[in-house]
């Protein structure tokens, strides 16, 4: 099991099930405003806010993760394993919400963001949010744990040098015996002003927003030139 397929299984423990919801509806308030007829979500997990999309929008999600495209095509989405990297199709917005681009190093971003402008019509947007270097240095750093029938997690983030290493430890309850699931996953801290750059994406939108602490979160708004 890689690292992105134990983290779907045990999004569950995590406790984002709120902040999700209001990323999904800060998100949503854009779709209404920029009315795409297709859309493209980036790290669609198991599909939820495809599932809040106007029917009206012919909707794609793509997620590296196994275990999170089979549970968004047992919901009948349309969906692929695979990145915005891996599709010829052309869209009026793609969004990568919840992080995306903060487990991309800065190579894995600068690709990343030539296939978004690759894959949006002209004119489309491009729509992400990222940690603040308070989000990642003051709230993401820490220990956290959490439980249920099925098991116990440990979750421990440590951030330095720009970025957080934080390490999944799981115990799967198996009859009488636990099983043992351990993987680390690093983020990375990027400025806004690495956003400035890109000569086939203008950023015309930045705003801070507050999710767990005042101003941890920023949403990028780009726009394919």
């Amino acid at each position: 099991m890689n690292e992105l397929d134990l983290y779907a299984k045990v999004e569950h423990l995590l406790g984002i099930q709120d902040a999700t919801e209001e990323l999904h509806n800060i998100y949503l308030d854009y779709v209404d405003e920029y009315k795409p007829k297709t859309l493209l979500d980036v790290g669609c997990g198991r599909g939820e806010f495809l599932k809040k999309l106007p029917s009206a929008v012919n909707a794609v999600g793509c997620d590296l993760s196994s275990l999170m495209v089979d549970g968004a095509k047992k919901a009948g989405l349309n969906v692929y394993q695979g990145s915005v990297c891996d599709t010829k199709e052309k869209f009026d917005v793609i969004v990568a919400i919840f992080d995306v681009l903060n487990f991309l190093d800065k190579d894995e971003l600068d690709r990343f963001l030539e296939c978004v402008s690759q894959n949006l019509n002209k004119g489309g947007v491009f729509l992400a949010d990222i940690n603040t270097l308070h989000g990642f240095s003051n709230v993401a750093d820490g220990v956290m744990s959490n439980e249920d029938e099925n098991g116990f997690l440990n979750v421990e983030a440590v951030f330095e040098d720009g970025m957080l290493y934080t390490t999944f430890t799981y115990f799967e309850k198996e009859g009488s015996c636990y099983k043992k699931y351990q993987d680390c996953i690093t983020q990375y801290f990027h400025p806004v002003k690495l956003f400035k750059t890109n000569k086939d994406l203008k950023l015309i939108e930045k705003t801070d927003f507050s999710l767990y602490d005042p101003k941890d979160k920023t949403l990028l708004v780009m726009k394919k030139v």
